[in-house]
């Protein structure tokens, strides 16, 4: 049984797996460039998840303007612990979230077929004073997966959802610290 709130993801020893939509121009220059690149901005914030799933759902399957491009971005887990350890829930204080480095809300986890299901996933906000290192220090990887969705989009379409859950990245549960874990509302 998963947890209402756990994060769920692809991730080995040494990296994690997030995923973000982006108009093709972002995404086109950062699969070229292996890291983020204008016009990708680093003036804003901006959401990275764990859950492959969700942000089908948010894209609706790479089709909402804007959201064409899916990217699996692989970070380190240094990096992306560093992120959880600096990261106040949207939920909290709103003095406390308007000074955070990094924003952290639980949504519905989805089905394949958008559906809401009983657990949450997390999505972390990014703000500005931290957004350099993700792009310069923690980005491993950048993978273009959009040919990918729209494959699974088509399989889900036709009513294929087992061949279209072959196709989904894996996702398991990532293991974090007690204190961590506490903080941000998964205990």
């Amino acid at each position: 049984m998963t947890a209402p709130r756990e994060i769920r993801a692809d991730h080995d020893a040494t990296t994690i797996t997030l995923y973000q939509a982006y108009a093709p121009a972002i995404a086109t220059a950062a699969v070229a460039a292996g890291r983020f690149v204008p016009p990708f901005s680093r003036g804003r914030m901006t959401w990275i998840k764990p859950s492959f799933r969700w942000l089908m759902h948010r894209s609706n399957w790479a089709r909402k303007p804007g959201q064409e491009r899916i990217l699996a971005v692989r970070i380190t887990r240094e990096g992306w612990e560093t992120a959880l350890g600096r990261a106040v829930l949207t939920t909290a204080d709103p003095a406390a979230v308007a000074t955070a480095a990094v924003h952290v809300q639980w949504d519905p986890e989805r089905s394949l077929s958008g559906a809401a299901l009983n657990h949450y996933s997390i999505q972390v906000g990014i703000g500005r004073t931290v957004i350099d290192a993700l792009v310069d220090d923690w980005t491993v990887d950048i993978t273009d997966l959009t040919p990918r969705v729209r494959r699974i989009a088509e399989l889900v379409r036709a009513g294929r959802g087992t061949q279209a859950a072959r196709l989904l990245p894996p996702e398991r549960p990532y293991p974090l610290a007690p204190e961590v874990a506490k903080r941000l509302g998964m205990s």
